[in-house]
This record gives structure tokens, sequence and C-alpha cells, in this order.
């Protein structure tokens, strides 16, 4: 049985990847989800963009957005755009949170706490308050929620 804290965590390589995305990390992990995590196990891609309720215009980037997120035990990896978000433990602290860079510049370091709330993944940047990006389930969609810039319904591609 392979723990989750027998995997090395895992960062954005500098610079970012690029092309194929790096293939999954949590794949020897044999824990089960801990209890209250939502299940957000796939590999997703941009079904419905809005902003401020209303679609987002047809050119913007985020329309071609695919995501990756593996969960085992109490831990995340988001892999995105050029980063990979590894949350070692989704337990409110920023110790154990995602220590990376910002996908817009690739090197402005970041870290982020993450933790389950009614069947969310709250994930607030450290240093500014009040800030959440929400991740969740309805139905078979996964839904993004990024602090009110915009929202995002995904479907499952894998």
């Amino acid at each position: 049985m392979t723990s989750i804290l027998d995997i090395p965590r895992v960062n954005t390589p500098a610079g970012g990847w690029h092309g194929d995305m790096p293939g999954p990390f949590l794949t020897a992990a044999s824990e089960p989800l801990i209890a209250g995590a939502p299940d957000l196990r796939g590999t997703w891609r941009a079904l419905e963009v809005t902003i401020n309720g209303e679609p987002a215009p047809e050119n913007m980037p985020m329309w071609k957005h695919i995501e990756r997120i593996e969960q085992a035990g109490d831990r995340v990896i988001v892999t995105a755009g050029h980063v990979i978000h590894d949350f070692a433990h989704v337990d409110g602290t920023f110790e154990n949170g995602c220590h990376d860079v910002l996908e817009i510049d690739l090197k402005t370091p970041m870290v982020v706490s993450a933790s389950y709330e009614d069947g969310v993944l709250v994930l607030r940047p450290q240093g500014i308050p009040g800030i959440e990006v929400k991740r969740w389930r309805e139905g078979e969609y996964l839904m993004w929620e990024y602090h009110g810039a915009f929202s995002m319904k995904l479907e499952r591609i894998i």
C-alpha cells in the first residue's frame, strides 16, 4: 500500500510545463478520499464560462481550459494551463497547502491553503484575505468559482 506521504510533492517546473500535460502523480496512492471530500477526480474541460452571470466572450482563453484533478487521502493535485498545484494535505493550513507559482507569469511565488467545506474544495491564497477559489460537483459536472471573477462548468473528458 502506497501512502500519499510516500509520494514526493510536485511543483510547476521552471517556466511551466508546455506541450502535453504531464502524467498523473498520485496513481500509486492507495488511500481512499477522506470523509467530507467531494470526488473531483478526472480530467475536465470548460463547458460553460460566465462572468457576472453572463457568458464570457468566445475569444477568451478560459473556453479552452482543461484541468486534471487528482485526489488520494487528503491530498489534491491540480494540473492545468502550465502549472502543477500540489496541496500536500487539505487541512486549511498554509504549511500543508500549495507552495508554487502563479499561472499568470509562472514565477511569482504563491502559497494557498485548501479545505473541504460542505462538499466544496475551498482554496485561499495567503496574504489576500477574503479571496476564495471553489470547486465542487453538481451531478456529473465540476463547478469552479474564482472569487467572483468568473465561474465555470466543466465536463469530464477522462
